[in-house]
């Protein structure tokens, strides 16, 4: 089976580069009209997928909160039970004191676990108010993770409906592209991706028409445009910075 060789076992020339990028950019075009086809979808499924981890963050974390409120209850519940055990014994010694001093000193104590009992009881009562709320958010959130998990299935049916109509065709141009850049250096594949990313419509190397640049319309010296046809170097729009070619289909015409 035949191979297709790279730029560095084949010396192709200057002109035979620029027109490989000018293919490149007609098949990237087209894949480009494909993905628009997809639209939004790919940003909105994972900005759904994006909130779809907050939200399972955010109930993983009351979760969380509410099994630290639980703990606090049975902690203070336990208080409130050795309080009671200890006023129960205090009242006990209180039968046999022998003076009224130790009566006041045990009375003293048995109101101090009393206020205890009180404190632990409004803790228990905040705790109790603090984990229904919590729990209420969390139902909540998980209704809201039910409703974003629906859209989100049917966004990535929809997506995945679009991508398999349209592989067969994604997949015939990427083929086309991958013997186009096999022509193309490194470096000039380098400038051209770097391009495409900065440029709105993604053409980053566009032909002369009617005198100027088919990619921002400004005029294009004469002694430029014959530079241009002849092919001998890369030359760029100096106002908006893309490649350059001679349009193939005027030349032919000619």
């Amino acid at each position: 089976m035949a191979i297709q060789k790279k730029t560095t076992d084949v010396d192709y020339s200057m002109q035979e580069k620029i027109l490989a990028l000018y293919d490149l950019q007609k098949i990237d075009s087209r894949i480009d009209e494909i993905n628009k086809v997809k639209g939004e979808l790919p940003l909105e499924v994972q900005d759904l997928e994006d909130e779809l981890a907050g939200l399972k963050t955010r109930v993983a974390n009351i979760d969380t909160e509410i099994e630290e409120l639980n703990t606090l209850t049975k902690q203070r519940k336990r208080e409130v039970d050795q309080a009671r055990i200890m006023i129960a014994n205090y009242k006990e010694q209180q039968n046999n004191v022998r003076n009224n001093r130790e009566f006041d000193a045990i009375n003293k104590e048995v109101e101090y676990q009393e206020l205890e009992i009180e404190l632990a009881e409004k803790r228990l009562k905040e705790y109790a108010a603090g984990i229904k709320a919590k729990k209420a958010l969390r139902d909540e959130t998980g209704e809201r993770m039910q409703e974003r998990e629906s859209d989100l299935a049917a966004k990535r049916a929809e997506l995945e409906s679009i991508e398999a109509e349209t592989a067969p065709q994604v997949a015939r141009y990427t083929a086309q592209a991958e013997q186009a850049k096999s022509k193309i250096d490194d470096r000039l594949l380098a400038a051209y991706d770097r391009i495409r990313r900065n440029v709105r419509n993604g053409l980053a190397v566009v032909t002369v028409k009617r005198d100027a640049c088919g990619g921002c319309f400004n005029r294009i010296p004469p002694q430029r445009q014959a530079d241009i046809r002849m092919g001998k170097k890369i030359i760029v729009c100096e106002y908006c910075g893309r490649i350059l070619v001679a349009d193939p289909e005027e030349e032919g015409a000619e």
